[in-house]
């Protein structure tokens, strides 16, 4: 495999990049102003003849025999469409469009070279040059080229430096979106809308009628759209109004800019970017764009995060809240906070800018009325520990779900009030019908899903009791922030304006560093009451209804490291004690067996319990550790995560999926568990990964060391590498 520096891909005046972007590489880069052009044109083209070049010169290609060796890089001459039919029919055995070591073809094909004309062939061997082949294949039909010359070198390219490069340059822009006019019919049109009319909605709070204006405009101007235009209610959390909004379920508006359009020189509004977690989402979520946040800033995006910085203000300033997703049916809900030390990341790339200590402001202020009015509020605020659960509000049946996903649990009661499955839901809805265990277990079904955690056994039916580590970590974290940016930027003293005083602020108070100082105290003293768990070394989630510890084994354990809330002394009793329950081949499994327990046909899988793994628990992790001073641990536990994600890219067609079986070294990727698996679903080539796991692959390589790093474009497991180097003496 060769090995090539990580720099941006540039177009080039002496020749064009081999591993160039794909808009550049099949694109306009290639046209016959370039004198190497890679990419010909289905017209006018005459293969094999002298190609001339915008100074009307020819440029002349000589023919070798098969037994000359060319001091250049190695370049094919392929027509696309026969290339992938043959590909396709010889090595696609299972027939899904992909190419991997489950299928069983001869995985050779041979390829004419460009300084032959074709006629010298060339074998290119193997499952992942071959799965490479097909996705160029695939990238050069999106950009209409019927033949093309390809570098040998983006097909044999180090595995780790190609999902780099596609994370970078291709994934990230292929799950950026915007929400305004230009998509306003495709983006507002719910595929769970379960109504008889779908159709595309937006509701737009009251503070915002610039936005009122500007998408009743978009409605006038394209009836064929069907845009329905809607006030949003100010009291917009109120459980019956969320309730009743099911009936015509729509987009929420979010943060928009002016701007002047570059044709026609008017000014008019668009959404400002964001991130979505994977290729079929479009709305803005929450705890996921944090974690994207960690790659984008490393990829130089800092203006994908500051944008959705942005929109987590306007979105506290109107909802009330970070919201779990912007669909009218999460006003309800929101999910872990972080917003703090994603404005804090932002602010330190562009403090020099204009306008830097004001956004800094914004944030701060929006997370204090987070923290105020969510957080330590009711009915999230446990008023007796004094730590704060995951308990949104709602009433009813969360409508986001799959039609059937609650048939199991609501079918007995229709029987029992001799109702059809939908007079039941109905009735239960709007409380004809009174069912205080149904209550109970939606109650905790919400409270699981605002965890983000969604679904396990550490939580199911018991979530909204729960005063977990991983929320209080988070809490933490704010009140550390919060109390150094106050003292740090604003002079110790922050005044609070009308629009961020919730419900009992009076406008205009001010906040003080010592204030935040003190909270931040308070609650690791109640973490360490209620929580810490000396005898088994770990943090545990505690029950406020039956007042005591869950014992449920959690990765969860380790937030209190990266939120700096754990002691010097406890964070070295978690990676003594805790860390080996839950290292596993490819990184730490989400929960240990032993918590999660049996599993069969009437007790399944939980995608967030043993054995899976995700990005976000891997991430904390690694900052945890490097933040007491681990940096050994964090460094293996790196390389065994970007191992598995590597190995899987590898052999599994390019392959970057939303969670990972971290127990499974051969193909992770194939989880059995609900709601499968996302990013696993594509034909050809892969176009956009998986947020986070985009995010942690390029967070986790700042943490290796250029030798582990070559390792792992070698595909050589944790436990290789680490005898190879105890062999030869080397740290």
């Amino acid at each position: 495999m060769s090995s090539q520096s990580f720099k941006p891909r540039r177009t080039s005046t002496v020749d064009a990049d081999p591993y160039a972007a794909p808009h550049i590489y099949y694109g306009y880069s290639h046209g016959r102003k370039h004198n190497r052009a890679r990419t010909y044109s289905a017209h006018g083209d005459h293969l094999g003849q002298n190609i001339p070049v915008a100074n009307g010169e020819k440029f002349h290609y000589r023919r070798i025999s098969h037994d000359e060796v060319s001091l250049q890089p190695r370049r094919f001459l392929i027509h696309v469409e026969p290339t992938l039919k043959t590909l396709l029919s010889r090595e696609d055995t299972d027939n899904n469009y992909q190419i991997t070591i489950d299928d069983q073809g001869p995985k050779v094909l041979s390829l004419g070279t460009l300084a032959s004309n074709a006629h010298n062939k060339f074998d290119v061997r193997g499952t992942y040059m071959l799965s490479n082949l097909l996705q160029e294949l695939c990238l050069a039909q999106d950009y209409g080229r019927k033949t093309i010359v390809l570098d040998e070198a983006r097909l044999n390219e180090n595995p780790v430096n190609r999902l780099s490069r596609l994370i970078t340059y291709s994934f990230w822009d292929g799950l950026t979106r915007r929400i305004d006019g230009s998509n306003i019919a495709k983006v507002g049109r719910d595929p769970k809308d379960w109504t008889a009319d779908p159709r595309p909605r937006i509701y737009v709070p009251k503070g915002a009628p610039e936005q009122y204006e500007y998408y009743t405009r978009v409605a006038s101007e394209h009836p064929d759209m069907r845009l329905d235009v809607q006030w949003l209610r100010e009291d917009c959390g109120d459980d019956a109004y969320v309730r009743d909004l099911n009936a015509a379920p729509g987009l929420l508006a979010i943060a928009m800019e002016e701007y002047t359009d570059p044709i026609t020189g008017e000014k008019d509004m668009r959404g400002l970017p964001f991130v979505v977690p994977g290729g079929r989402f479009n709305e803005l979520y929450g705890w996921d764009s944090y974690m994207e946040s960690l790659g984008l800033l490393i990829n130089d995006r800092v203006d994908l995060v500051k944008a959705m910085v942005t929109h987590f203000c306007f979105s506290i300033k109107h909802y009330g809240k970070i919201l779990n997703a912007n669909r009218s049916y999460y006003l309800c809900r929101s999910q872990p906070p972080f917003l703090t030390d994603m404005a804090l990341r932002v602010y330190e790339r562009i403090k020099h800018e204009p306008g830097s200590l004001e956004f800094l402001r914004e944030a701060t202020l929006a997370a204090i009325k987070e923290y105020h009015t969510v957080w330590m509020a009711a009915p999230r605020l446990d008023p007796v520990t004094g730590l704060t659960r995951y308990r949104p509000g709602g009433l009813g049946v969360p409508p986001e779900t799959e039609a059937s996903h609650f048939e199991h649990i609501l079918t007995p009661y229709a029987k029992k009030h001799d109702m059809t499955f939908m007079e039941f839901v109905d009735a239960y809805n709007h409380r004809r019908v009174s069912e205080p265990e149904l209550d109970e277990y939606f109650l905790h079904d919400r409270a699981v899903r605002e965890s983000g955690h969604d679904t396990s056994y550490r939580l199911e039916n018991v979530a909204a009791n729960l005063a977990v580590c991983d929320v209080n970590s988070c809490l933490y974290k704010y009140e550390i922030d919060i109390g150094r940016i106050i003292r740090a930027h604003f002079g110790d003293k922050l005044q609070i304006p009308a629009e961020f005083c919730g419900p009992g602020m009076t406008p205009g108070y001010t906040e003080t560093s010592a204030t935040w100082e003190r909270r931040a105290r308070k609650r690791r003293a109640a973490v360490d009451k209620y929580l810490w768990d000396e005898d088994a070394g770990m943090y545990f989630d505690y029950n406020t209804v039956k007042q005591e510890r869950t014992g449920y084994e959690s990765a969860t354990t380790f937030w209190p490291m990266w939120s700096g809330l754990a002691t010097p002394r406890q964070a070295a009793i978690l990676v003594s004690r805790a860390l080996p329950k839950f290292e596993a081949f490819g990184g730490l499994v989400s929960g240990t067996e032993k918590s999660r327990g049996r599993v069969g046909i009437d007790r399944p899988n939980r995608q967030w319990d043993y054995p899976f793994g995700w990005a976000p628990q891997q991430i904390l992790a690694w900052v945890g550790m490097q933040r007491y001073g681990y940096d050994a641990e964090a460094q293996r536990l790196a390389y065994r995560w970007l191992y598995m994600v590597t190995k899987a890219f590898v052999d599994f067609n390019g392959v970057v999926v939303e969670k990972y079986d971290v127990t499974r070294p051969i193909d992770p990727h194939k989880v059995e568990a609900e709601y499968g698996n996302q990013g696993s679903d594509f034909k050809g080539v892969p176009r956009e990964g998986f947020g986070w796991v985009n995010a942690s692959y390029i967070y986790g390589l700042e943490l290796l060391s250029a030798h582990m790093k070559r390792a792992i474009g070698a595909l050589t497991p944790w436990d290789s590498f680490l005898k190879a180097t105890e062999a030869l003496g080397l740290d």
